[in-house]
Parts: structure tokens; sequence; C-alpha cells
């Protein structure tokens, strides 16, 4: 059975700013969460992804913190109009960057730059509280004033001496985060490593890593691509064969193209489908194939059983046989 994606009321009831272009918003939601996931919001006519930056093992209160994007439709109003008070709409907590039930005793190193602090944050906290794993962090922020969560982070470490190793980073002041440095964090090796943060960083960390020897299944990186408007992506050459989509009770068929996602099939043919990140980790976009094959570039959000019903992330999803038929649940 699929996991429920509908959306829920969630109130919120107290706003927090963290910097001047960074706001937490504590919400009464009554969802039990794992560290490190996400609410994915129905708000300006648009979804959005939200990390939980409170952990459910040390917070009573569910918060989710929101950095305003220069230009930000959504983010920008939630900063301007959003009151205590105020309800929302948000599908149940999801995502997997979350801590893995099988880590024992590993060490867990953790990089988050700029507002990938928010998940990551969640993470250590869960981690020290519930095992007894050490944890080294690194946070880079372009200075102290844009450092989300730094006084809560000093604190947190002055209360855990001898398990939390924390380098707050500040552009202006130590000049950009280098390989030797993430190389120097890594240690031996062994710990699970998780990267949160703008692109060029994670890939700085996650290339520095892989050559220091990690595995890659030691890599946890949680990426999200924001979503500026739908417009309809390049025509691509067509294949022979018919991606058919049902979706609220309609079904329409398009012809097959070439390198063409499911979720992309679905827009041509005139529908406005389900998504959010359109990165493979939010499950927004969930759809099950019901007849034909399809081919997921990337899935960091269903689980195997799911997979085995034919579940995809139409995002990710592309057909791998002439014809496809895909249902969105009502």
């Amino acid at each position: 059975m699929a996991r429920d994606h509908g959306f829920h009321p969630v109130r919120i009831t107290r706003i927090v700013d963290e910097t001047p272009d960074v706001r937490t918003f504590a919400l009464d939601a009554g969802f039990s969460y794992r560290a490190g996931q996400f609410l994915t919001f129905r708000l300006c006519g648009t979804l959005r992804s939200y990390s939980m930056s409170s952990s459910p093992d040390t917070d009573g209160e569910l918060c989710v913190t929101v950095k305003r994007v220069p230009g930000g439709l959504v983010s920008g109003w939630m900063h301007d109009e959003l009151r205590p008070g105020d309800v929302l709409e948000a599908t149940r907590p999801g995502g997997s960057f979350c801590l893995r039930p099988d880590a024992g005793a590993r060490p867990l190193v953790a990089f988050a730059g700029g507002s990938g602090i928010t998940p990551v944050y969640s993470l250590v906290k869960s981690a020290l509280a519930t095992t007894a794993r050490p944890v080294r962090l690194l946070t880079a922020h372009r200075d102290a004033p844009a450092a989300i969560f730094r006084a809560e982070l000093d604190a947190l470490a002055d209360r855990r001496p001898g398990r939390l190793t924390l380098r707050q980073h500040f552009d202006d002041r130590d000049g950009l985060v280098t390989a030797e440095q993430v190389r120097d964090l890594a240690a031996d090796g062994s710990a699970d490593f998780y990267l949160c943060g703008p692109e060029p960083f994670m890939t700085l960390v996650e290339e520095a890593l892989t050559a220091r020897g990690v595995p890659r299944e030691r890599i946890v990186v949680e990426r999200f691509t924001p979503v500026n408007g739908t417009a309809a992506p390049p025509a691509r050459p067509v294949a022979d064969g018919t991606v058919t989509v049902v979706l609220r009770g309609q079904r329409r068929s398009v012809p097959r193209r070439t390198g063409e996602t499911l979720l992309q099939s679905a827009r041509r043919a005139g529908f406005t489908p389900p998504f959010s990140c359109e990165s493979g980790d939010c499950a927004t976009c969930m759809a099950r194939v019901t007849a034909g094959e399809s081919r997921m570039r990337v899935n960091n959000a269903l689980d195997a059983d799911e997979v085995a019903e034919g579940y995809v992330l139409t995002c990710q999803a592309e057909p791998a046989s002439p014809d496809v038929t895909v249902e969105y649940e009502d």
C-alpha cells in the first residue's frame, strides 16, 4: 500500500528569527517523524519542501526552518505574511536523510553549508540524545551574522564535551572550505557522512571524501532542486510507443519521447501532477506503473516494498518499454 501523501492542516504556534533572512516556524502538526526529514507544503498555488530543524528525541515541537530566497515566491510570502495561529497545508514527513539503524557505534561526521544546517542540526541532536556515537560537525557560512543556530550549536558542544566536535567556519574570516579541512574532519574514514548545502560545497566535500577512500554507501547527501515554475522542458526526440497517464479520474496518452520522465510526459499531456523537489528525495510525485516498465534514475524516497508494488518517483522514472501506463492516486 502506498504511503499517505495527502495534505493535512498544521498550525503555526510561534516564529523565531534565526538570522536576518532565516526564520523557524514551530508547528502544531500531530505528526511523528524521524530526524532529518522534511514536510512538503502547498502554498501560493505550488509546492515546497522544507526540512525539520527540530529533533523528535529532544524537542517538544515540530519545527521547519526557512531561508528567504531573493525573489522567492513561497519563502518571501512565508517570511512576510505568516503569523502565529495561521494554518497551512502539509504532507506527512518524508525523506531518507536519516540516521541509519545499523550504524552501531560508528562516528557521525556531518558537513553543512548555509541553510543546509537545518536537517543536519536535527540529526546531530538525535544522535547525541539516542546513541553513544561520537559526532563531528563542520558548518560553513559566509560570515558570523549568517550562521544559523550558531549559539545553539556552541551550547550543545559545551554540554557534550568529548561527544561533539564542532567547527563553525566563516568564509569572510577563514576563506572557503578546503578539501584538506574535509579530510581532516573525516579522520579514519570509518564514519557515516552526511552532507547538505549549496551544490559547489557538497561537490567539494563529496569529492574530498571519495578521494580519501570513503565508500560511497557511507555518504548520505540531501539535495533539493528549487522549483522555478513549471515551464515545459525542451522538446525531445519522439520514440516508438505511448505514455498513458491516469490522474483525477482522467486518462490521457502522449507519444513517448526519448529521455523524458513520466512527470514531464504527464505535464505534456496537459495535467498538473503533484511534485516538489524533482530530485528523487521527497516522493510527492509518487505514482504507480500499471502497464509496461520504467526505470528510475534516482530513488531516495521509496522503500523496496513500494518499488516491488510498481510505485515510482515520476520525476525520476523514464519508460523502459515502448508503452507505459502510470496512475496517480486520487
